[in-house]
């Protein structure tokens, strides 16, 4: 089975499961799918990295105008944002220090290319959480059907564990487009060096790189805006609940 064919296969299953997933009352792995844009803006951010990196990596086969601009546009981003202790730089200097030119540059590009539109998503569901009043703007809030692999009822308060969880997703996207580099340096003393000379490796290396660690932030920042709703509410019942006793029916 060639990669086109697994590719396609990988593709129907994701698909079939989506599809049953959205449709199905009793939700199993999907978070926040009845809170939209959450899941959008991960998809279109994910789409789009692998899209930008597809294009640039087609160039070095069979040029055009597109290829080139879109060369041109990610080269001249991943320039500006390799400076000195960036996650670009760290991504560059995992390489061997025997790489050509070339393959640098195409490491650059694309690490700078898939960070930068990791970071637009980010500012786009942080702009659609202040602007929509998310995750209840549409009444609301199905903890179980938004949070399948959450357990309200572990053990300990609610929102204690959601900040709890919020934070750590928070800390570990922060951090491992920092340390993602720096591991797979260290592993490849060891075993052997992955090799980013091929397009398809390359391209899902870079999208993974920067997409995950983005979609670890945006669930953290889910979860404690989650946590701030409950809380709210648990304030508004206080309330009412001190205003029925001061004056009774």
């Amino acid at each position: 089975m060639d990669t086109a064919q697994i590719v396609m296969l990988v593709c129907i299953v994701s698909g079939v499961f989506t599809f049953v997933e959205y449709n199905s009352s009793s939700p199993s792995l999907i978070e926040f799918r009845d809170a939209p844009p959450f899941n959008r803006v991960r998809f279109l951010g994910l789409s789009a990295t692998v899209l930008a990196l597809t294009v640039i990596a087609k160039g070095a086969t069979q040029p055009s105008t597109l290829t080139a601009l879109f060369e041109l546009v990610g080269g001249s981003l991943a320039e500006a944002m390799d400076f000195p202790y960036s996650p670009v730089r760290l991504v560059v200097l995992m390489l061997p220090a025997d790489s050509d030119a070339a393959l640098l540059g195409s490491v650059r590009t694309a690490a700078g290319l898939s960070y930068l539109v990791s970071l637009l998503s980010l500012a786009i569901f942080v702009v659609a959480l202040r602007l929509n009043n998310w995750p209840n703007q549409r009444g609301g809030f199905n903890v179980w059907t938004n949070l399948p692999t959450f357990d309200p009822t572990a053990g300990g308060d609610v929102v204690v564990r959601l900040e709890r969880d919020g934070q750590l997703n928070l800390i570990l996207g922060f951090l491992l487009p920092f340390l993602i580099p720096a591991f797979v340096k260290l592993a490849s003393d060891l075993f052997n060096p992955i090799q980013l000379q091929d397009a398809h490796t390359l391209i899902w290396m870079m999208t993974a790189w920067a997409f995950i660690p983005a979609s670890m932030i945006m669930r953290g920042i889910a979860m404690l805006r989650v946590a701030q709703m409950i809380v709210v509410q648990r304030e508004r019942a206080y309330l009412s609940a001190q205003k029925d006793d001061a004056f009774p029916a």
